[in-house]
């Protein structure tokens, strides 16, 4: 193993280096304990250093396929959405709709889209936003940067701040929840995430009151949500567990009142990463990176506003 790869994950390590094998393969192979790292059993979640000796079993491969090209329109909007760059990092503003990596059935996401568009480049995704959700993106240009910001994301170093519509009122201006999640529960066949005080990892993310709105009767709270854990579907757990789903969430959410907003206008998931702040050893000071609110979900409290 090079130096290039020390401190990078086990799983992610694989991935870069075995092309064609299904994702759920390998981490099938992981999970029975035929990797091997300095001849000892690791999980998926195992660092690697440099000098380590990784033993991989023989891997089924999928069946060859000619790799999805993103068309033009989607690289050039994603390369209009450009943040901030340096040598080191961009931050994207991803546009709702478009997932960050090929995979279910997507023969592109974002990644590659930028990977398509900037030939040559070692671009990885240094965190993830769902399909729907909109907003900053960190993606590293240097395996070193990765490995920084990597670093800085266990250690909370980078600040997260979203802005999301919850359909019901946040019981107080602040609210911090601390819930922990389990994800891949099974409901219906479909993967889910749940609150489980029992098996569920630590999770907290605190919730402030930005604005109140009352339409048809029906009380929405727009609320700035800041990550202080990182869990999948976390904010829209949490805003579920406390009875406030976000508005156009298809799996957390109300489906009933989710057609009613959508008549009203409201075709996405209410949640937009507003915000990054975080500084690297390289940076003089903090960078912060804003993204505004995209128009869609301005004109939708727009509306809102006009039907109290």
């Amino acid at each position: 193993m090079d130096a290039e790869s020390d401190g990078q994950r086990i799983d992610n390590f694989l991935l870069r280096f075995i092309k064609g094998v299904p994702r759920s393969h390998l981490y099938r192979v992981l999970r029975r304990g035929e990797v091997r790292v300095n001849k000892g059993r690791v999980k998926a979640s195992h660092r690697l250093q440099a000098g380590d000796l990784v033993r991989i079993p023989p891997l089924r491969t999928a069946t060859p396929e000619r790799p999805g090209q993103a068309p033009r329109s989607q690289m050039e909007r994603i390369e209009r959405g450009v943040l901030f760059e340096d040598e080191r990092l961009l931050v994207i503003d991803k546009p709702s709709g478009i997932a960050v990596h090929g995979g279910s059935g997507l023969s592109y996401g974002l990644i590659e889209s930028l990977r398509q568009a900037r030939p040559g480049r070692e671009l990885e995704l240094v965190h993830r936003l769902d399909r729907e959700t909109s907003g900053c993106l960190v993606i590293s240009k240097r395996r070193s940067a990765l490995r920084e910001l990597h670093q800085l994301i266990r250690e909370n170093g980078m600040t997260k701040r979203y802005r999301a519509l919850f359909v019901g009122d946040l019981a107080r201006e602040k609210l911090v929840v601390d819930a922990p999640l389990k994800k891949n529960v099974l409901q219906g066949g479909e993967r889910v995430v749940r609150v489980d005080q029992a098996d569920g990892k630590p999770a907290r993310t605190i919730f402030r009151r930005l604005r109140r709105l009352t339409s048809e009767g029906r009380v929405f709270t727009l609320v700035e949500a800041e990550l202080v854990t990182g869990r999948t579907h976390q904010i829209r757990v949490h805003a579920a567990h406390l009875g406030t789903p976000l508005a156009g969430d298809p799996k957390y959410g109300d489906e009933a009142i989710n057609r009613e907003l959508k008549r009203s206008g409201l075709t996405r998931l209410f949640l937009h990463a507003a915000s990054l702040r975080f500084k690297t050893e390289s940076m003089t000071q903090p960078l912060i990176v804003e993204s505004p609110l995209p128009d869609e979900l301005e004109q939708f409290l727009a509306v809102l506003e006009n039907t109290e």
